[in-house]
């Protein structure tokens, strides 16, 4: 039932941070996308602020990296 000491790999924990933090970013973007300044520039501009396009962004690619680690961790599994 207990996880045993040095079972887990490094590249799984790494990857469950960067996919918790990825979907994070990716909230805090589509959060500020409806915020008053957003809402102004996308009427004028067409698109969002720089900082909520980079949130979305970031979130997006720490996501898929945390995929990515997951997947690796899972796939070479020794034993």
């Amino acid at each position: 039932m207990f996880i045993e000491r040095g079972s887990v790999k490094p590249n799984i924990i790494i990857g469950i941070v960067a996919l918790v933090l990825g979907i994070a970013l990716f909230v805090v973007g589509l959060n500020s996308s409806h915020s008053v300044a957003d809402q102004v520039s996308s009427t004028f501009l067409g698109r969002f602020t720089q900082a909520t396009t980079w949130y979305i962004i970031g979130g997006l690619g720490a996501a898929v990296f945390g995929v990515l680690m997951l997947a690796q961790g899972a796939v070479f599994k020794k034993g």
